[in-house]
């Protein structure tokens, strides 16, 4: 069967990036010397004026943060420890130093796009045939730091799709960190990064099979402080045990409180790892062993040279825990989870070498090792580069995957191919031709001659695919997964 035959719609709903969006974060005038000089030029105001400028700065900008002043008065706890040695302050001229050290950020300034869709934790109070979703999606501002933001949806029993207007007073959760580290883990990992010298076993052996992220502190800074009473720390030591610290780091829980809306949660990069984006998560919703739902997404994690994929989990889009993926199959771009173990095992598509799709499987989902390639390009539309475009959708048929291919001046399409069941390591049908690829109204924005997801659903028999368009704003495609299955050609051997 010829792809024309597949009877791909493409909707009218279109998210663009709205610019109103933003978040108070963290600002810096500049160097510690620079900042102390600010805070002296606050201190020296009067009290009355402290006063007058504080109420102006609170009602120009209260209706655009939830508890605003209180987010002044917790920067002003960050900033004061090194230049405020005085307990002897008024609450006013508290929250305004704190206001001189923040700024808006808005999220999704210069793109809203490469999304993902699950189906909602809350089914609840639908009409008949309507499936409730939750869309994730990359959110780019100012300085091309990407994070993740949410959007609520229904798709009714006609396919139509409804996107809920999102909220406007966006949040980020209160960072926890994690709780309790298993040191077998930890080690295995530290091992993976080359850090698995004599300082860093005398640093895990002071410590339990479990730990957590004090105890860690106290093991390191006890370590360090021997070496110094003896012969002095070594550089490579304090390397290393900088290098412990960032690991432990890079795995930490957030929580939002109950009452903030879906949209209104914001995951911005929060490490080291992370500092320059959090990209392309691919969320699944994942059944365990026991019938029950977690849902899991694969991102890249970027600091401006290096990208590293890591891991998300959550049960309840409240809580998240951050996760390192390890093992030397565990690298580069465009890891997806499939959505339930496989004879015992998870499994995996992945993308190591840039151009081909993989797949990999493991007992441990921190812990990937090796991998097989499933398909390499082919056709004219895909020669430079394939990889997945999401999670596979089980059907009876097989595992259908999407894919992008990458082809001549750079176009990105969108195509699929099919894995068998049972064994998910063999190709069972490919589609010759992309099933969406960009028109003339899809072809400006970012980056030209793109259309990409980063996961569909099945609701009933209609495959729902949301799309970015040239990396700028996001689509909605509909497609009978019957004409898809159907257009499936055998892989040759």
């Amino acid at each position: 069967m010829n792809t024309n035959a597949i009877k791909l719609s493409r909707t009218n709903t279109v998210l663009e990036p709205d610019q109103s969006r933003v978040l108070l974060r963290p600002f810096s005038p500049g160097d510690s010397q620079r900042n102390g000089r600010i805070i002296d030029r606050v201190m020296s105001l009067p009290e009355e004026r402290v006063g007058a400028l504080l109420e102006d700065v609170s009602a120009e900008f209260a209706d655009r943060h939830q508890q605003i002043q209180k987010m002044f008065l917790e920067r002003f706890e960050q900033v004061r420890e090194q230049h405020i040695q005085t307990n002897d302050l008024s609450e006013q001229r508290r929250l305004l130093i704190g206001s001189y050290f923040l700024a808006e950020y808005s999220l999704e300034s210069a793109a809203l796009f490469n999304p993902s869709i699950v189906p909602h934790t809350d089914q609840s109070d639908l009409p008949p045939g309507a499936l409730k979703f939750i869309l994730s999606l990359r959110a780019t501002g100012e300085g091309h730091i990407s994070s993740i933001t949410f959007r609520t949806g229904v798709v009714h029993a006609d396919n139509r799709i409804e996107i809920l207007e999102p909220a406007h007073l966006l949040t980020e959760p209160r960072q926890i960190l994690q709780s309790a580290y298993e040191k077998g883990l930890f080690s295995r990992k530290l091992n993976e990064l080359g850090l698995n010298g004599e300082f860093t076993a005398r640093v895990l052996n002071r410590l339990g099979d479990t730990f957590s992220m004090h105890d860690l502190q106290g093991s390191i800074d006890a370590e360090v402080e021997q070496e110094r009473q003896s012969d002095g720390v070594l550089h490579e030591d304090q390397d290393t045990a900088h290098g412990i610290w960032l690991l432990a780091r890079s795995n930490y829980e957030v929580q939002f409180q109950e009452e903030q809306k879906l949209s209104e949660r914001i995951l911005f990069p929060a490490t080291p790892s992370q500092s320059n984006g959090i990209e392309d998560a691919r969320f699944v919703r994942f059944q365990n062993d026991d019938g029950s739902y977690i849902y899991y997404a694969t991102f890249t994690a970027y600091d401006g040279k290096v990208i590293m994929p890591e891991l998300v989990e959550t049960v309840d889009f409240l809580s998240f825990r951050f996760i390192t993926l390890n093992g030397p199959a565990a690298k580069n771009k465009g890891m997806a989870m499939f959505p339930r173990k496989i004879d015992g095992q998870y499994v995996m598509l992945s993308r190591q070498d840039n151009e081909s799709i993989s797949i990999m499987f493991s007992d441990n989902i921190h812990f990937w090792n090796k991998r097989q390639v499933l398909l390499t390009p082919i056709f004219p539309w895909e020669l430079v580069q394939l990889g997945n475009c999401g999670s596979p959708i089980e059907t009876d048929a097989g595992w259908l995957v999407l894919s992008h291919g990458v082809g001549p001046l750079r176009k990105y399409c969108i195509g699929a191919f099919l894995l068998d069941l049972e064994d998910p390591g063999m190709v069972i049908g490919r589609l010759r031709e992309p099933l969406l690829q960009p028109n003339e109204n899809e072809r400006e924005g970012y980056v030209p001659n793109v259309v990409y997801t980063c996961g569909a659903l099945l609701h009933g028999s209609e495959l729902i695919i949301p799309y970015a368009m040239a990396d700028h704003a996001t689509g909605f495609a509909t497609v009978p997964v019957d004409d898809v299955l159907a257009a499936m050609e055998p892989e040759k051997a």
